[in-house]
């Protein structure tokens, strides 16, 4: 499922359609993060799903594993492609996630979050009191999520090679912190070109700001998607 998922990021449901229809965007894999989420609710889901988008449902979950069972058994009848929870809610909230999504038959694939890409080996050891670099923690935490039941994580572009060399071949890295070569980092510390996202072996990547913010958003889809494809850098 080699896809590019572009971020929604935006505060209400009539503004991410409207960027949508305005630039011709209809149908493409899409993000929808909590600030989406929890403004919209589920009729965002059902309003993308008539317009064949798939969906990637970031909402990060991190709770006792009973409430995030029976959180993702509710999640689980929106039919979505992707949800996710916070790794660092440990291998038995894992197992138990899974569980609430397989209680549907629709195939949504359970990703864990290792390390968020806006954190750096100073902010994991000082201020999560975590040892080791974020690669070391990242490791250990996909590998976890591997034998806990999840279908992947997601981790920066720099981590997803070793993951895959860690994990099984079907073993999924979907990758936020894309940005196209002419765009700032802003908040995110380790971030990526869909080029290197290629070469280190992603599975499926997260664009948001290089999108929303071009002058030509279509295009600009277009250009990541053809450097995701070829590997040139346009």
């Amino acid at each position: 499922m080699n896809q590019i998922y572009l971020a929604l990021d935006f505060p209400t449901w009539k503004e991410a359609e409207h960027f949508l229809k305005e630039h011709d965007l209809q149908g493409v894999p899409v993000k929808v993060g909590m600030e989406l989420f929890y403004r919209e609710g589920i009729t965002v889901i059902e309003r993308l799903k008539e317009d064949n988008h798939a969906i990637f449902l970031d909402l990060k979950l991190h709770d006792i594993p009973t409430t995030v069972m029976r959180t993702m058994r509710n999640l689980a009848t929106l039919e979505v492609d992707f949800v996710n929870v916070h790794a660092l809610g440990g291998s038995e909230m894992i197992k138990r996630a899974k569980e609430g999504l397989m209680s549907r038959c629709y195939d949504t694939k359970l990703l864990a979050v290792t390390i968020l890409t806006s954190m750096d080996d100073e902010m994991i050891n000082h201020d999560l009191h975590l040892s080791g670099t974020v690669d070391d923690n990242v490791l250990h935490l996909a590998t976890m999520a591997e034998k806990s039941g999840a279908d992947g994580v997601v981790c920066s572009v720099h981590e997803a090679k070793r993951i895959k060399e860690k994990t099984n071949e079907t073993f999924m890295t979907m990758t936020p912190g894309i940005r196209l070569s002419d765009s700032l980092d802003d908040d995110q510390k380790r971030v990526a070109t869909p080029k290197k996202a290629r070469e280190n072996k992603a599975s499926s990547l997260v664009i948001g700001r290089s999108i929303t913010n071009a002058k030509d958003p279509k295009e600009a889809y277009k250009r990541a998607l053809k450097e995701w494809n070829d590997g040139i850098t346009i």
